[in-house]
């Protein structure tokens, strides 16, 4: 769908500027924006590997088992489906930890491992959890303490004070986390009542 969207946007914008004999402006448009999309990654790469560095020294350090143990009760609510001691917990806890920390690049391929374990889990059927249903929610809106790729963005841009979103982000990710938690919670109970009541 996302594909769609973008070829109609691209074509769209071509077509526009065809028709009022401006091509050039949107040839030009489209070679400026690869050249900065890729001094943006180059910008990036210095902070990604330093938050990417301190995670990995902290998972080699046991930090991430010491934050699974101080989650657990938290997560044994989230998730009462999941072992303490599964996999896909560790996955979860790992992906929510990059995800605070501002690095969604690097909560990706945690955010998959643990929607692997948890299709395990799921007995590899085709409906989804509820347990892939709230941690999707949790991965969507989780809270960010460190937005460092988007401040890595602004420091690319020389914007004068690249961190004076972190409290508006703060803010904002925790409204969204507590938005997510509740409709995942309600929904969750809306569902076992509904299979109760067909049961009965």
């Amino acid at each position: 769908m996302l594909n769609i969207i973008w070829l109609a946007l691209l074509a769209s914008g071509i077509i526009i500027a065809a028709i009022n004999g401006q091509v050039e402006v949107a040839t030009e448009a489209a070679l400026g924006a690869a050249r900065g999309a890729v001094k943006i990654c180059f910008d990036l790469i210095g902070v990604m590997a330093l938050w990417l560095g301190i995670m990995r020294i902290g998972e080699k350090a046991g930090l991430v088992e010491a934050l699974a143990r101080a989650m657990r009760p938290v997560m044994g609510r989230l998730f009462p489906s999941v072992p303490a001691d599964h996999p896909a917990m560790g996955a979860i806890i790992l992906n929510l930890s990059a995800n605070v920390l501002g690095l969604g690049n690097a909560a990706t391929p945690f955010g998959m491992k643990a929607m692997q374990e948890l299709q395990k889990l799921n007995h590899n059927s085709e409906e989804a959890s509820e347990a892939m249903c709230t941690f999707l929610a949790l991965n969507t809106s989780c809270i960010t303490l460190i937005p460092a790729t988007i401040i890595g963005v602004r420091v690319s841009f020389n914007s004068t004070n690249p961190t004076e979103i972190v409290g508006a982000t703060i803010f904002a990710t925790t409204c969204s986390m507590l938005l997510a938690i509740t409709v995942d919670y309600l929904f969750r109970t809306q569902s076992r009542w509904g299979r109760n009541r067909r049961v009965d």
